[in-house]
């Protein structure tokens, strides 16, 4: 078989993976009281360019007519351009990825987001520290530990390790067979693991939160594999483009079972995804991974992981997941209710700020999915358009609301890093995460409290904040879809939501701090240029949300 590479709708993917592998290759050669510095440099300059390439991409991908629709993807001869293709035209499995309007925004989506998250990762403190440890290798409490922390050094591995993780991302958006999608799991999951057991303080909290993750995470992939296995046994084909093919035309006659095989296998896929996204009842990770981890990768999992993994399911609920629609549905229900309930039941309870914005993660994701269900899985030949608009505004709905929700994710984690405890001899020592530890915030930093009234405004969907029209949206395809009930519940759960919203508010501006041991620290700056930047897109994306709107639906629909 012969097969062209189209290297230029990589671009974005080669810019952010080369970059992964020059700052691994300086981690290990440039000297250590430099390397900081350069490795900030290329992360950052590998995201600009990842985003200029992806902005390049865009204008080809319209001018060329390439629009997501049945006619483009499941016709052959036609089909939406895979990065290795046969001579016949048709998608092919030689690398698996491909350029599309999924794929784009997706790469926007993401990089924007990792650019302001980036720099809340690299910020350092005024006396010197950042969320990371020294030395990860030391064991906690060791001698080896002070002597690294005393020194001053930071575990700068934590920037190759990222950008593999962003690499993974944006793999896992644009595949389209299920080996390229298993292989892209792994890529954004394994650096994640490690990155989430390197905080400075607390590390043995972190060190068990990395554990769980990785334990569950592993556990998840297994059955995400196993289902890719029952689709191929069902359908012999691992391409999104050949299942879809082969499930839409019926059984393989040659393969028996096939049918049912295909179905356990598309329910198994998203079961693996679904993980990703944090929904009931396969959330158990994400409390104690968003309360363990590092800060900064907790909102840089927040943001990127979520957006990731609902593009991929978005992707397979399109292309292959027309055999099990009917078992699809109820399941997703129930699914739905659970995470909605879940986040929000267990988020009025929530003593510790990580813990509570974890829950309302989980939340999010219960909105998030009413709106998968305004997709309907693609024909194999199309007939007709209209069949198609309802998915096209519905996925752009999601791309919205996981816009709006990475702001105000990283901007609020971004001031979760600034406010910091202070001992009894007046040492600034970690996060001051306990909620009764934010009494009084708007005196001691008026800006740094209305910034987090902003981003829970928007996570409670309160009007003129991106998050109010990222839910209208989401709740619209969901009605579209016939989840009216659905939608209803959501109301309900955003309004009880918005209680423990309210709460830390009320903490912040309308009581008093009965000690003085919270402290908002001083940085280098950049965690503060991440929370301005969160602010305006949070006010903008609530206030002209239709030219954002008009751009992914544009992407979209023919």
């Amino acid at each position: 078989m012969n097969a062209t590479i189209l290297w230029a709708p990589m671009t974005p993917l080669l810019i952010v993976l080369g970059a992964a592998v020059l700052s691994t290759l300086v981690e290990a050669f440039w000297p250590r009281e430099y390397r900081r510095p350069v490795q900030l440099t290329i992360a950052i300059l590998a995201i600009a360019g990842g985003l200029l390439a992806s902005a390049w991409r865009w204008t080809e991908f319209i001018a060329g007519g390439r629009k997501i629709s049945p006619y483009s993807v499941l016709t052959p001869g036609n089909g939406t351009p895979t990065l290795s293709e046969q001579a016949t035209q048709i998608p092919s499995t030689g690398i698996g990825l491909v350029e599309d309007g999924i794929s784009i925004i997706s790469f926007v989506v993401l990089l924007v987001v990792a650019l302001i998250a980036f720099l809340v990762i690299a910020d350092r403190t005024h006396v010197g520290d950042g969320s990371f440890v020294a030395s990860a290798a030391t064991r906690p409490g060791s001698a080896e530990e002070r002597e690294s922390t005393s020194a001053g050094r930071m575990q700068t591995e934590i920037f190759p390790l990222a950008l593999f993780a962003m690499g993974g991302m944006m793999a896992f958006t644009a595949a389209f067979d299920l080996l390229t999608l298993f292989i892209a799991l792994e890529l954004l999951s394994l650096p994640l693991y490690v990155l989430s057991a390197s905080a400075r303080r607390r590390r043995l909290l972190s060190q068990e939160a990395a554990m769980k993750y990785f334990l569950l995470g592993a556990f998840s992939s297994a059955v995400f594999l196993m289902g890719a296995a029952f689709i191929y046994g069902g359908t012999g084909r691992v391409s999104f483009f050949e299942v879809a093919s082969v499930a839409g035309g019926g059984p393989n006659p040659a393969l028996l079972g096939s049918t049912s095989f295909t179905v356990i296998g598309v329910v198994m896929v998203i079961l693996g995804l679904l993980f990703k996204v944090g929904a009931a009842p396969f959330h158990q990770w994400v409390p104690d991974v968003y309360q363990g981890a590092p800060t900064p990768i907790t909102a840089f999992m927040a943001a990127g992981t979520k957006a990731a993994a609902f593009a991929a399911l978005i992707r397979v609920m399109m292309f292959i997941s027309a055999p099990a629609q009917k078992a699809l549905t109820p399941f997703l229900w129930i699914v739905i209710i659970a995470t909605i309930l879940v986040g929000t039941v267990m988020g009025l309870v929530q003593k510790d700020i990580k813990r509570l914005l974890a829950y309302s993660s989980i939340a999010h994701a219960g909105f998030i999915l009413i709106a998968v269900l305004g997709i309907a899985a693609l024909p194999t030949v199309a007939a007709d358009l209209s069949n198609f608009r309802p998915t096209a505004t519905a996925v752009a709905a999601i791309f919205y609301y996981l816009l709006t929700y990475g702001f105000a994710t990283i901007g609020a984690f971004g001031v979760i890093t600034l406010v910091r405890g202070k001992d009894s001899a007046g040492n600034i020592v970690g996060e001051a995460t306990d909620l009764d530890s934010w009494r009084g915030l708007g005196k001691r930093s008026p800006f740094l409290a209305a910034s987090m009234l902003v981003f829970l405004l928007s996570f409670a969907g309160i009007p003129f904040t991106g998050g109010f029209i990222g839910k209208f949206e989401a709740f619209r395809a969901g009605i579209n879809a016939g989840g009216t009930v659905l939608v209803v519940i959501a109301v309900l759960a955003s309004a009880a939501t918005a209680f423990f919203y309210f709460r830390l508010v009320a903490l912040m501006f309308f009581e008093e701090s009965e000690s003085d041991s919270t402290v908002v620290v001083k940085s280098e700056g950049m965690s503060m240029v991440a929370i301005v930047v969160a602010l305006v897109a949070t006010i903008a994306l609530g206030i002209l949300p239709a030219p954002f709107l008009d751009f992914m639906q544009g992407s979209f629909i023919l």
